[in-house]
């Protein structure tokens, strides 16, 4: 066992699990005392100008949240889509008017999910602080999920620790203090470029200053869960916990 805290179901290309293999996961993380969370496919786009695509999108996420229940995950993360021309704001309220239905359907079958959009690595994709935070506050089921790494790579700021520090100020004081108890954060070494993020690197062969990072989280006594999304996924997951556990 390597000792971790919490793991993530990576949907990439689809929800593979059947409703047994979910029950399953659920009884081992319960064993191991394992956190568990889902990230719904990557091809979603709620903000899609084609209705067959929207209609696609909230389903394939409702069966990831269905199934991330199933699992005992309580998080389940997606991105949200991509502007596609349109302005932020004609695109922030397709994608909310689009995501509330998911949300409703949820709370009609009393799954306990919270829907996690995910902030994003390219200026051409919905997904800054302020379009998720106006989401959180328009859905009661629907929180941040803050992947660090993409918020560097889509303004190449955001990576020391006083700038770790203005984003969870920036989450206290949009969503509250609470937002600080309960966050789920993507962290990993990226490459970019002028166009935002390219791929996820090892940490210790990108720029990316997970160190202070750390130190961020553990001065604003944060808790939630932290996904490793590096390509070397176990052993830069081991270097977090171990670094943190050394501040």
């Amino acid at each position: 066992m390597l000792g971790l805290d919490c793991l993530e179901i990576e949907f990439v290309k689809g929800v593979y699990l059947n409703e047994a293999q979910a029950k399953a996961i659920a009884g081992i993380a319960k064993n191991n005392s394992v956190r568990i969370s889902v990230h719904a496919p990557y091809y979603l786009n709620f903000n899609a100008h084609e209705p067959a695509k929207l209609h696609a999108s909230q389903g394939i996420l409702l069966k990831a949240a269905r199934i991330a229940a199933l699992c005992s995950a309580k998080n389940v993360v997606f991105h949200p889509g991509f502007y596609l021309g349109d302005s932020p704001e004609k695109a922030g309220a397709m994608v909310l008017e689009t995501l509330a239905v998911v949300s409703q359907k949820l709370q009609e079958e009393s799954i306990d999910i919270t829907l996690r959009p995910e902030s994003s690595g390219k200026p051409s994709q919905f997904g800054d602080l302020d379009e998720l935070f106006a989401l959180s506050l328009s859905l009661t089921n629907v929180a941040p999920c803050i992947d660090f790494a993409h918020l560097h790579a889509r303004s190449g700021k955001n990576n020391s620790y006083d700038e770790f520090r203005g984003l969870l100020n920036s989450l206290r004081k949009n969503l509250g203090e609470d937002a600080l108890s309960n966050m789920h954060i993507h962290v990993s070494g990226i490459e970019y470029s002028k166009s935002g993020e390219r791929k996820h690197l090892p940490l210790r062969s990108s720029d990316f200053k997970y160190e202070d990072l750390l130190r961020a989280l553990k001065d604003y006594n944060i808790s939630g869960s932290v996904i490793c999304e590096s390509p070397n996924r176990e052993e830069d997951a081991l270097l977090l916990k171990e670094s943190y556990q050394k501040i």
